[in-house]
């Protein structure tokens, strides 16, 4: 391996660092300002519903996901559909770690976990914009800017690993 082998790996690492730290922000923010829809069968009817105010869309599999013929047939439709509407699309790889991202008011009540109701389907998150304040949102505007490039590499829907904390 050359040192400008070795330099654009690492300057590629850095920048998929930075999109990860970049993506928690947005689901922080979305969060916070209920504008996150979970669940294929929620996102579909969203999608189907106000397409226009979906801004980004998280696909979340692991390797045992990648055998469940039924959820990349979801996973399809709803990529064609937000490639058809102007959506970005992010894979992320670690679903584990976006269920951290996202549940977290969920572990910190143990009693309301205790139930025999089913996890959250995290398989498909959709993030809105209610407001065209959240356009001027730097972490989104990056994420944007990402999905841009990686279609324009022929790449398009990215697969991004959040960072581990």
């Amino acid at each position: 391996m050359t040192l400008e082998e070795f330099s654009a790996g690492e300057q590629k690492t850095e920048r998929m660092d930075k999109v990860g730290d970049a993506l928690e922000e947005v689901l922080s923010k979305a969060l916070s300002q209920r504008t996150i829809t979970v669940g294929v069968y929620e996102a579909a009817k969203l999608l189907n519903v106000d397409p226009d105010n979906v801004v980004l869309c998280l696909l979340a599999a692991d390797e045992d996901d990648d055998r469940d013929v039924a959820l990349q047939i979801h996973f399809t439709l709803i990529q064609a559909f937000c490639c058809e509407n102007d959506i970005n699309i992010l894979r992320v790889s670690n679903p584990g770690r976006l269920a951290e991202l996202l549940l977290l008011e969920t572990d910190a009540n143990p009693a309301a976990s205790e139930g025999a109701e089913q996890p959250p389907d995290l398989h498909c998150v959709l993030v809105t914009n209610p407001h065209s304040s959240q356009w001027k949102d730097p972490a989104l505007s990056q994420l944007i800017c990402f999905c841009r490039e990686s279609r324009y590499m022929d790449q398009w829907v990215p697969v991004i690993n959040l960072p581990e904390r």
